[in-house]
């Protein structure tokens, strides 16, 4: 037996908000064609300040992100904060190779298909867990037979396979109920963890988060701070850097006066208000690059006027997405009037609305409503879908559409989302396909999960298990972009904008890469 640890109107938005003011052994190499990172001519920061010093001396880094997680555990959320602690403690089965976003090996090291539905995988036979017990095959099925009993946060990636089968301490075969092209990307959702754990239940994942990750959780003081240690035990070798201390800093602004000051070292969400005077501070670097985030305005469809489609067209066409842009991402990002994302392959070619408030006013006719009864809350979780709720709200105001902004905390919004307990909310979704997302937001089978505008739609949910049997990519991405244009057809939700990925950092440290979804491995960074 394995012995685990214990623990556990639009010119006055602009001018509001800018007065206010998400073989693994290698090392990836980050795409960074787009990435600024100036450090000469820069105007002077106070990044040698003595608490950043220490943090030097004592291999730590402070990192400022503005969400509090849910939660530790890897099964029980759909947040990007809880997503950044979970690739701390825990691998996945595979990763996804930064440049490409294809599954790359990590704990898996090698597959091989033994038939069209059936795959079997080797696994390392050096990894440890945090506890010191070594990682087996029998804690690989574990994991995923977990993850498929759980909640509809793990639906899109643990219903592909019909039974798993034990070859040997590090070999297993999957064999899929159908054939079945995104083998591969699902196995690189599923997380690691230790049988025995599995076995006590999901109070105890949560209070005692142990994987095979880089890093040990160590602490959790709520509404503050999460800290982290180097597990030096680490299959790909000990981290340089020893402590990672998560600080919960929700004001932008805040932020980004911490890294000047030099309290800070690392800022995840930088406030984009603040980036160019970030890319002019010597001391610090910066990274500003194309991602995969697409943001959106969520309509609950089964609350009126949102179960009307013309009114949905109606509220797409009458929100200038590059206002949104502007007031709120400071212009790093783009504007978007298409359903799902541009960046990947499958998009749509067919994009019914545009900025037009001709067509908008013909869209809100068509759907007999009339705009002065309506009144709908949108609900937001940080400053920056503060700003851009306030841009939608001027617009549809234009129209005689009331819209009130509400604000609260994260792990109280990602509940009432995924309940389906309002009205409006402004969202997020980070992917690494078109395959990815479309499953994610609008198949029956996430609704209560990841699917918040609780569409239900025979047609997008036959033609997304059709696509899935099809191994032939170019054939795939044709079939796609059916579904895409049908999407944008029945326009489930309001897209705001594809947001850049941002970072800001001491630029002592070295070997900071960003995945084009955001993804970063601390164990391979270090201090100069």
């Amino acid at each position: 037996m394995k012995k685990l640890a214990k623990l556990f109107s639009l010119l006055l938005v602009f001018a509001m908000a800018f007065s206010l003011f998400a073989a693994c052994g290698a090392k990836e190499e980050a795409t960074t064609e787009n990435t600024e990172n100036k450090t000469e001519d820069k105007a002077e920061a106070s990044t040698d300040g003595g608490v950043q010093s220490q943090n030097k001396a004592n291999n730590m880094v402070v990192v400022a992100t503005a969400n509090e997680p849910p939660t530790v555990a890897p099964h029980q959320h759909s947040a990007v904060a809880g997503s950044l602690m979970n690739i701390l403690t825990h691998d996945t089965f595979l990763r996804l190779d930064f440049a490409t976003l294809d599954p790359i090996p990590c704990i898996i090291t090698e597959w091989e298909t033994l038939s069209d539905k059936e795959w079997q995988f080797k696994i390392r036979d050096d990894v440890k867990f945090h506890d010191g017990s070594d990682l087996t095959t029998e804690d690989m099925v574990a994991s995923m037979e977990y993850a498929r009993a759980q909640s509809a946060y793990t639906q899109s990636y643990t219903e592909f396979w019909d039974k798993i089968e034990i070859v040997d301490d590090y070999t297993f075969k999957v064999t899929t109920k159908e054939v079945y092209a995104k083998t591969l990307l699902d196995m690189s959702s599923h997380y690691v963890l230790p049988s025995e754990l599995i076995a006590e239940g999901e109070e105890a994942i949560a209070a005692n988060p142990v994987g095979t990750g880089g890093y040990i959780f160590k602490d959790w003081t709520l509404g503050d701070s999460l800290t982290f240690e180097a597990f030096d035990g680490y299959w790909d070798g000990a981290p340089a850097i020893k402590t990672l201390k998560y600080r919960i800093i929700p004001e932008g602004s805040s932020r980004t006066i911490a890294l000047e000051a030099g309290e800070i070292d690392y800022i995840v969400e930088v406030d984009n208000n603040d980036m160019g005077r970030l890319e002019e501070t010597a001391g610090i670097a910066t990274i500003n690059q194309t991602g995969t985030a697409f943001n959106f305005l969520v309509l609950n469809n089964e609350r009126a006027p949102f179960d009307n489609q013309d009114f949905r067209h109606f509220m797409n066409c009458a929100i200038d997405k590059d206002a949104l842009v502007m007031v709120a991402l400071n212009g790093y990002g783009t504007g978007n009037y298409t359903q799902t994302p541009i960046v990947f392959a499958g998009a749509a070619t067919e994009i019914p609305d545009k900025l037009d408030k001709e067509m908008a006013q013909k869209y809100l006719d068509a759907s007999g409503i009339d705009p002065k009864t309506v009144s709908f809350s949108c609900i937001c979780s940080d400053d920056v879908k503060r700003r851009c709720g306030e841009v939608i709200q001027a617009s549809l105001a234009e129209y005689g559409v009331t819209m009130n902004l509400e604000s609260m905390d994260l792990a109280t919004y990602l509940s009432v989302a995924a309940e389906g307990d309002f009205d409006t909310c402004i969202g997020g979704y980070t992917s690494s396909s078109m395959m990815s997302f479309v499953e994610g937001k609008f198949t029956e089978k996430q609704v209560g999960g990841s699917n918040w505008t609780r569409t239900v739609d025979p047609k997008i949910d036959q033609m997304y298990a059709d696509l899935t049997q099809i191994l032939d990519a170019d054939e795939r991405n044709a079939a796609m972009t059916e579904l895409t244009n049908y999407i944008n057809e029945i326009c489930p939700q309001v897209p705001t904008y594809g947001a850049n990925v941002t970072r800001a950092y001491n630029d002592d440290l070295k070997g900071v890469e960003i995945s084009s979804s955001g993804t970063m491995y601390w164990c391979y960074v270090s201090w100069n």
